[in-house]
């Protein structure tokens, strides 16, 4: 039952070129800043990732971009990162972009099983073309897939040996539904404890979802755009 590998590298060692990747975090609130400098070191290509955004120039999910290893994003918002959008209007990515509740909602329908769901967001917009629609209630809705992947890389605050995870504040956002809907679940955490001493009432990712974890270092948590009161 214990999971714990000695670091990013050895955890991100099977990754294979093409892969499809979910990657926690908002902005660069939550992020696997480790897993992500392992994916930038291994030079793994081709792949595909599933992310709120895709970080910001030169950090974050920032870093891949810029090594040429994605072909394909799926997100929810493209701001702060200059270098996404001359590669788009290059044609040089593919890019996917979902609403934001929609996007969480397919990875936690990937999650729990669900293969499709219907919404109302989106129909109408550029969002809903080619998509089935169907009426409920008087109000046409869109159908919308479930997102699962081959890896989730997350991040979480505490976690233990069998990978039982506590996540901290908003740090929370999109690593827990990420959890549960892939092959392969990785865990980095700030800090690695034995089994039994965290709160049972606190985790909230159970260890059954995670395949590998170990302690994370050099968190840099960097603020993507701080705004302070004039004095």
């Amino acid at each position: 039952m214990n999971k714990v590998v000695a670091n990013a590298d050895e955890a991100v060692k099977d990754i294979p070129d093409g892969a499809s990747i979910m990657l926690g975090g908002f902005g660069l609130c939550g992020i696997p800043e480790n897993l992500i400098q392992a994916l930038m070191r291994k030079n793994v290509r081709n792949l595909t990732t599933i992310s709120n955004n895709v970080g910001i120039d030169n950090f974050g999910l920032g870093l891949l971009l810029a090594n040429h290893q994605i072909r394909k994003h799926i997100g929810t918002y493209v701001g702060e990162n200059k270098l996404l959008e001359e590669m788009v209007l290059k044609g040089e990515i593919d890019l996917e972009l979902n609403p934001q509740g929609t996007f969480a909602e397919r990875i936690r329908a990937g999650g729990a099983g669900i293969p499709a769901f219907f919404t109302p967001t989106g129909y109408g917009t550029i969002i809903g073309e080619k998509k089935e629609v169907r009426e409920f209630n008087g109000r046409p809705h869109i159908l919308e897939h479930a997102l699962k992947a081959d890896f989730a890389l997350i991040k979480a605050w505490k976690g233990d040996n069998w990978g039982n995870l506590i996540y901290r504040k908003t740090a929370r956002n999109f690593n827990p539904m990420m959890a549960t809907a892939a092959r392969v679940t990785i865990a980095e955490v700030e800090e690695l404890v034995e089994v039994g001493e965290l709160d049972g009432d606190q985790i909230v990712t159970p260890s059954v979802y995670v395949k590998r974890i170990f302690q994370g270092q050099n968190y840099e948590k960097r603020i993507e755009r701080r705004t302070v009161r004039q004095a």
